[in-house]
């Protein structure tokens, strides 16, 4: 687990293709951002800097072989290919152009994800930096947390809720920032979800003498270390 979500960008025409894998990684917690054709991809890349590239071959316009060797022109972005071209040769091109790694359709998400992790644990050095404010101690890598030495138990959201108010200490979270990073960017239910986990949090975290979340009415939350005024 690192500091930030790490960034996606897929690459495909076929929206279900995109919808899938879209909700897949964005529960296991990537920053995922979706295009259906290789010019939208390229003019985005500079902008967007993905750390992985999920590549469709037969794309609209540019198609995804050409794709990857203008990007690997500039960039050491990890590329899988996911396409239907199952030949050897169209295999042996994709990964001679650059690609990290080649997987067929019709592919099962579990497999797209460790093909991904695998790539991330070989290229990407991890962070497992335990952070500390105050008496709370969060470890991004074991998705551990504790509250003056003792374990803490929370779900997924809580987790995450938490992670994120904890990497910006003292420094207010807007309620649309929350969301994007906890909930994903495609989001659209109530947006009062982030009150009822704060208050979960609030419940199993804190004490009638240290308050340790604090809202900033109209605006989002903080997490305060010891002696913020």
């Amino acid at each position: 687990m690192r500091d930030e979500p790490v960034r996606v960008l897929v690459v495909d025409d076929e929206q279900l293709i995109i919808d899938v894998v879209e909700l897949g990684l964005r529960y296991e917690g990537f920053d995922v951002h979706a295009v259906t054709s290789g010019r939208a991809a390229l003019d985005l890349l500079n902008s967007l800097a993905p750390q992985v590239i999920i590549l469709d071959a037969n794309l609209p316009d540019i198609d995804g072989f050409e794709v990857c060797r203008r990007v690997r022109l500039n960039s050491d972005v990890l590329i899988i290919m996911l396409t239907v071209r199952d030949t050897t040769a169209d295999k042996v091109r994709g990964l001679e152009l650059g690609a990290d790694d080649y997987l067929t359709k019709p592919f099962r998400f579990p497999e797209l994800l460790a093909r991904i992790r695998a790539m991330l644990r070989r290229h990407l050095p991890a962070s497992s930096a335990l952070l500390t404010l105050g008496p709370i101690s969060l470890d991004p890598q074991t998705r551990m947390v504790w509250s003056a030495g003792t374990p803490i138990e929370l779900t997924r959201k809580e987790f995450d809720l938490l992670h994120a108010l904890m990497q910006h200490p003292n420094q207010v979270l807007e309620r649309q920032t929350i969301l994007d990073r906890v909930w994903g960017y495609s989001y659209y239910g109530d947006t009062n979800i982030i009150e009822v986990y704060i208050s979960y949090l609030r419940s199993k975290l804190e004490s009638d003498s240290a308050s340790f979340i604090r809202t900033v009415r109209g605006v989002g939350y903080m997490f305060c270390t010891p002696g913020t005024p």
